[in-house]
């Protein structure tokens, strides 16, 4: 029997954790093990009961989201981190994924799709809002040069590890790209190791806003 999703939720406004906890209560797959209120709170919790997901605020008291978060996934590689969140500009998006969150979505989304980000980001995969993708986007080309960056001898891809940045511009978990490239989750995992010790990168986000630098995909 699969194991449900141990989840915490963490947000300063008490209205949203309770429709949090009303979206997670009444789903099949998921168990909320714990709730804070500021980014102090949220590494004390992580720390004692070991989720798998974090639903994370951005904007909190004593602790923001993106300095918890860049403790959070230091401490925990393993752990991941959707920022929920009301403010969807490059300044708070950029930081939020640099500091290793594996998605973002703005308050205003479906309770479906908050849950099913959860349940991708378990998986491996990542999901953005498409107001968040348009903003992302968006910075990426306006910091890039008038002609896509150059790869370095050392930062060329193979045939696979590009076929696998492909994919992951594609919004696939590594189960997903896995079945279509016919090998293991261990094996992308390992192309993916490749890729990130390569391009001198951390994560998966930061995998496809190199490659759209380098003009090997498009987000858009």
């Amino acid at each position: 029997m699969t194991q449900p999703i141990r989840v915490i939720i963490v947000d300063d406004e008490s209205l949203v954790r309770a429709a949090l906890r009303v979206f997670l209560d009444s789903s099949d797959g998921f168990d909320l093990v714990g709730e804070a209120d500021n980014g102090i709170d949220a590494i004390a919790l992580v720390r004692s009961t070991h989720p798998d997901v974090v639903l994370m605020d951005v904007q909190m008291p004593k602790m923001d989201g993106i300095e918890a978060t860049q403790r959070l996934t230091r401490e925990f590689p393993g752990i991941k981190i959707v920022a929920l969140t009301t403010f969807s500009s490059e300044r708070v998006i950029v930081p939020m994924l640099s500091a290793g969150a594996a998605g973002f979505l703005v308050k205003d989304t479906s309770p479906d799709r908050i849950l099913d980000a959860a349940r991708l980001a378990h998986e491996g995969g990542y999901v953005l809002s498409p107001r968040v993708a348009k903003e992302l986007v968006s910075s990426v080309q306006q910091n890039e040069p008038p002609a896509p960056r150059q790869l370095g001898r050392e930062e060329e891809l193979t045939e696979r590890e590009l076929e696998v940045v492909t994919l992951l511009a594609q919004g696939m978990s590594n189960a997903e790209i896995a079945a279509a490239m016919f090998v293991s989750e261990a094996t992308v995992k390992s192309h993916l190791g490749r890729i990130t010790a390569k391009w001198g990168v951390r994560d998966r986000i930061q995998v496809l806003i190199r490659a759209t630098q380098y003009g090997l995909v498009s987000l858009g």
